[in-house]
């Protein structure tokens, strides 16, 4: 959850987390975490939803925090903090080259299913029997649909989760890609089809993408 406390300042709101801004770009660390806090388990989700493995998600995750300690003097209080920061997520998924492995052990695939439910704060399974069934069927179809985005390259991937994990629009992506918008249709519509074959779901089963920009 962000920091929404304001307070006047002349004709400027100054929000609670700019005012931590400020106190770590002059170094206090405490102020720092404290921005961290209010975004790294929205941070460490996306990296885990991208990586499928909780240690690789763990290192990248460190790694973007450890990015945006080093770059925060550079913040002009612009845009949003988050908007700020998830330029720097981009550009560190991007250049991750751990190598991309298609783990189907049921083992691993339990890992990294179970890391998702915590990184989400899903609740455990319910012991009485009432919606037992239908707390599995999910829990199956998030496994299925987490196996399915390792069919995508790691391009497409990011891109599918930017656009409907992190709700970003088509030309916000392309401008932190650095491309054309229809370079980003383009990939969301492949990413779709791929999807599509790996859950075995029919094209009129799921939702067209929009043009939405």
């Amino acid at each position: 959850m962000s920091i929404e406390t304001t307070e006047r300042e002349g004709n400027f709101e100054l929000t609670a987390e700019h005012e931590l801004i400020r106190r770590a770009q002059g170094g206090d660390l405490e102020a720092f975490c404290r921005l961290a806090k209010s975004y790294e388990r929205r941070v460490y989700s996306l990296a885990l939803h991208y990586c499928r493995d909780a240690h690789d998600a763990e290192d990248l995750s460190q790694e973007v925090w450890l990015k945006a300690f080093r770059s925060l003097g550079g913040f002009r209080f612009q845009s949003g903090f988050y908007t700020w920061l998830r330029q720097i997520l981009v550009n560190s998924f991007l250049n991750h080259r751990r190598s991309e492995t298609m783990t189907r052990d049921s083992e691993k695939t339990a890992i990294r299913f179970e890391s998702i439910e915590a990184a989400e704060g899903a609740a455990p399974l319910p012991l009485v029997a009432e919606g037992v069934e239908d707390e599995f069927e999910r829990r199956l179809l998030v496994e299925r649909v987490t196996q399915a985005l390792g069919e995508l390259s790691p391009q497409q991937r990011l891109i599918f989760l930017l656009k409907h994990r992190e709700g970003m629009t088509c030309r916000e992506i392309a401008e932190s890609f650095g491309c054309s918008t229809g370079a980003i249709k383009k990939s969301l519509f492949r990413s779709l089809l791929k999807l599509r074959s790996s859950l075995g779901v029919e094209a009129g089963e799921m939702a067209p993408l929009s043009a939405g920009e």
